[in-house]
C-alpha cells in the first residue's frame, strides 16, 4: 500500500465526516462518553467507519476526539486513555482492512486529537506543561496502536495548538501531523489570531499540513483557507461543519445539503486544499456527494491534460433567460416587475383565488406568486393552484417550492412534472419547519436546503439530474430565491445569499420590507453577488397584524409604523392606513429594486391592486 505522505503530495484526498452527529442519530444520548463506545459498543463505531468508507472517504478518523485525560475524567475514565485510544485505532483499521479486502481500495487511519476542554494558562489554571503531557499521553497511544497520521483538530487557540503539535512531534516523530484550527464568523481563530497568523506559526512549529475544521460552515472555512494559502506553502486541510444547526422539531439539525458541501469541495480544491472532509452535521450522504464532486474534477483534469475541451453532458442547454418565461424576459429587459402573492386555499375550491388572479391580470400585474404551504399549514398544493390560475386566466405564475416535505427523489419528480405542464418560474425555499404549523408533530424531510435546491434546479436546466444523468431536455426554469434584509444574523444571510447566486439563482424576492435602511444596506452588501431584487410589500391590516409580523415572523418593524397603526380608530381605518404605508414603501423602494411583490392579506386582492396601482399600466 502506498505511503500516506506520497499520496497526500500527489492529489486531493477525501476525509470522512462527523462521528458524534451519526452516533447521536443512532440513538446514543449526549450524556454518554462517545469515546468510550470504542470499548462498550465497538460494533456501532465500526459500522460508522464502514459507512464513511463506502461513501468514498479515504481518511478515517478514529473515534478519539475527546479521549484525553481531562475530558475522560468527567466520566470517571481518566485511567483508560491508552485503552480507549488503542481501541479507536483498532476499529478504524479493521474497517479499512475490510474495505481493502472487498474493493481493493486505499484508505488511511488518522488518530483524532481534539482540544482538552479546559482553559490553559494564563486564562485558566491548567499549565502548558500539563496540557502537553496530556496530549503526549493520547498521541503516544494512537501512534503505538498503528495510526497512519495524527490529526489535531478544532483547536480554539494557538497556544493549545502549539502544545498539541509539540507533543505529537515528541510522541510520534515519524508520523505526519495535520493541525486544524476552528474559526468564528469573521474567519478568525477563537483567540483572535488571524488565519494567516495561525498558518505561519503552525508552519514554523513543524506541522505537516494546516487548515480549518468545525467553525460556522463552508463559507467561513473557505475564507480562512484562502487567507492561509498566502501565509504557508504547506498542504491545506478543510473540514467544515454542515453550517450552523437549526432547531427543528426540538432537535438541532444541520441543514447544509450534500450538494452544498459538494460545491464547497470544488471551491476548496480550486483554492489549493489538499484534503477535504466534514465536521459536525456531515454524514455519509455529504461525503458521498463530495466524492462525486472530486471524481468530476478529476475527470475534467484528465480531459484537459489530454488537450480536449471539457463539455457539459447535456442534450439540451437552457434557453436564454429572456426566452424561458415572461418573468425571465422582464428580468433580461430590466423592466420593473409587478407580482401579487395569492395563498392557496385550505380546501379543494380555488374559485376565489382564480377570480382574484383574473382581476389582477386585467389590471396589468405581470405574474402571480403562489406560496407552498406557508407557515407549514396544510393547503392545496401550490403547483395545482399555479396551473389552474394559468389555465383559467392566462397570467403567468411563480411556484414557491420548499424542501421541507420532499426528499431528493420527489424534488426531481415534482420539478420535471412542473416543467412538463408549463410552469417555468421556481422560487427555491428551505421551508418553515412543521412545528410552526397546525400539525407540529408532522415529519420534516430537509434532504436539502434552498441552496441545494437551487443546485438541483440549475442542473435540471442543463438537462441533468443530480446523478449527472441526461434527462433529454432542459427544464428551462427561471430560478428565484428568497432574501431577508432584516434577519438578525445578517452575516449568515449574506453568506447564504452569495452561495445561492453561485449555485445559479437569477433573481431574488425579499421578505416584506418596512425599514428602508435595512434594504439599502442589504443591497449595498450584495453588490459582489448582485442579481435582480424584487422587494416584498405587505399591506398591514391592523395593529395586531403589525405586531404579529414583528414578533412572530421576526420582520423588522419600525416603531413609527406600529404607532401609526395603533392610532387608527377602526378596522376600516387600520386597513386604509396599512395600504397607505404599503404605497409609501413601494415608492421608497422603487429606485433601488427591479420590482415589487405585493401580498394580499386574508385574500384582499383589491387591496393589493390598490397598493400596486402606481406602477401598473394606465387605462387607455
Amino acid at each position: 500500500m502506498p505511503q500516506f505522505t506520497d499520496i497526500f503530495a500527489s492529489r486531493p484526498l477525501l476525509a470522512d465526516g462527523a462521528m458524534g452527529t451519526v452516533i447521536y442519530a443512532r440513538g446514543v444520548f449526549i450524556n454518554r462518553c462517545y469515546d468510550e463506545l470504542n470499548l462498550s459498543d465497538p460494533g456501532l463505531i465500526l459500522s460508522i467507519h464502514e459507512d464513511y468508507l463506502q461513501a468514498g472517504a479515504e481518511i478515517i478518523e478514529t473515534n478519539t476526539f475527546g479521549a484525553n485525560r481531562f475530558r475522560l475524567a468527567r466520566h470517571g475514565l481518566a485511567d483508560k486513555v491508552a485503552q480507549i485510544n488503542a481501541a479507536g485505532v483498532r476499529l478504524a483499521r479493521q474497517a479499512v482492512e475490510h474495505l481493502r479486502d472487498k474493493q481493493a481500495g486505499e484508505a488511511w487511519v488518522a488518530g483524532s486529537v481534539g482540544p482538552l476542554g479546559v482553559r490553559l494558562e494564563p486564562l485558566g489554571k491548567t499549565g502548558l506543561d500539563e496540557a502537553r503531557a496530556a496530549f503526549a499521553e493520547q498521541i503516544e497511544a494512537l501512534a503505538e496502536a498503528g495510526a497512519d497520521l495524527i490529526i489535531i483538530e478544532t483547536m480554539p487557540a494557538l497556544n493549545e495548538a502549539r502544545e498539541a503539535l509539540t507533543a505529537a512531534r515528541e510522541a510520534a516523530p515519524n508520523l505526519p501531523v495535520l493541525v486544524m484550527v476552528t474559526v468564528d464568523d469573521e474567519s478568525n481563530c477563537l483567540d483572535g489570531s488571524s488565519p494567516a497568523q495561525a498558518a505561519a506559526l503552525l508552519t514554523e512549529w513543524g506541522a505537516s499540513a494546516v487548515g480549518v475544521n468545525c467553525s460556522t460552515g463552508p463559507a467561513t472555512t473557505l475564507t480562512a483557507i484562502e487567507a492561509m494559502r498566502a501565509a504557508t506553502s504547506l498542504p491545506l486541510v478543510a473540514m467544515p461543519n454542515a453550517g450552523l444547526p437549526r432547531a427543528v422539531e426540538g432537535r438541532n439539525i444541520y441543514l447544509c445539503s450534500p450538494e452544498y458541501m459538494a460545491e464547497f469541495t470544488r471551491k476548496a480544491i480550486a483554492a489549493g486544499v489538499q484534503m477535504v472532509g466534514g465536521c459536525c452535521g456531515t454524514t455519509p450522504n455529504h461525503i458521498r456527494a463530495m466524492r462525486s464532486a472530486m471524481r468530476a474534477l478529476d475527470a475534467q483534469a484528465r480531459v484537459e491534460i489530454a488537450g480536449e475541451k471539457p463539455t457539459l453532458n447535456t442534450e439540451t442547454p437552457p434557453a436564454p433567460l429572456g426566452e424561458r418565461s415572461r418573468i425571465g424576459s422582464l428580468i433580461e429587459q430590466g423592466s420593473f416587475i409587478t407580482l401579487v402573492e395569492i395563498v392557496p386555499p385550505r380546501g379543494i375550491s380555488c374559485a376565489n383565488e382564480i377570480e382574484g388572479a383574473r382581476i389582477l391580470a386585467q389590471l396589468g400585474v405581470h405574474a402571480i406568486n403562489v406560496p407552498d404551504s406557508p407557515r407549514a399549514s396544510a393547503r392545496m398544493s401550490a403547483q395545482s393552484l399555479c396551473i389552474q390560475i394559468q389555465q383559467h386566466t392566462g397570467i403567468e405564475t411563480i411556484l414557491h417550492y420548499t424542501c421541507r416535505d420532499r426528499n431528493i427523489l420527489s424534488i426531481q419528480s415534482d420539478l420535471l412534472g412542473a416543467s412538463s405542464i408549463g410552469l417555468h418560474n421556481i422560487l427555491c425555499l428551505t421551508g418553515d419547519p412543521p412545528k410552526l404549523g397546525n400539525y407540529p408533530d408532522a415529519t420534516a424531510v430537509f434532504d436539502v436546503d434552498s441552496i441545494g435546491l437551487v443546485n438541483i434546479v440549475h442542473r435540471l436546466n442543463h438537462g441533468l439530474d443530480i446523478g449527472s444523468n441526461a434527462i433529454g431536455a432542459s427544464t428551462n426554469f427561471t430560478i428565484g430565491v428568497a432574501a431577508n434584509p432584516g434577519v438578525p444574523d445578517i452575516e449568515q444571510e449574506l453568506r447564504r445569499f452569495a452561495f445561492k447566486v453561485d449555485a445559479g439563482a437569477e433573481y431574488a424576492i425579499t421578505q416584506p420590507v418596512f425599514d428602508l435602511r435595512l434594504l439599502e444596506s442589504f443591497l449595498e452588501r450584495i453588490e459582489g453577488h448582485r442579481i435582480p431584487v424584487i422587494a416584498g410589500i405587505w399591506p398591514l391590516t391592523s395593529l395586531r397584524n403589525a405586531e404579529f409580523m414583528k414578533n412572530d415572523l421576526r420582520v423588522s418593524m419600525p416603531e413609527e409604523i406600529l404607532l401609526r397603526m395603533a392610532q387608527t380608530g377602526s378596522p376600516d381605518a387600520a386597513r386604509r392606513e396599512g395600504i397607505l404605508i404599503a404605497q409609501e414603501m413601494l415608492e421608497a423602494v422603487r429606485p433601488f429594486v427591479q420590482g415589487v411583490q405585493v401580498s394580499a392579506p386574508f385574500g384582499r386582492y383589491t387591496a393589493a391592486a390598490e397598493v400596486i396601482a402606481s406602477v401598473l399600466p394606465k387605462p387607455a
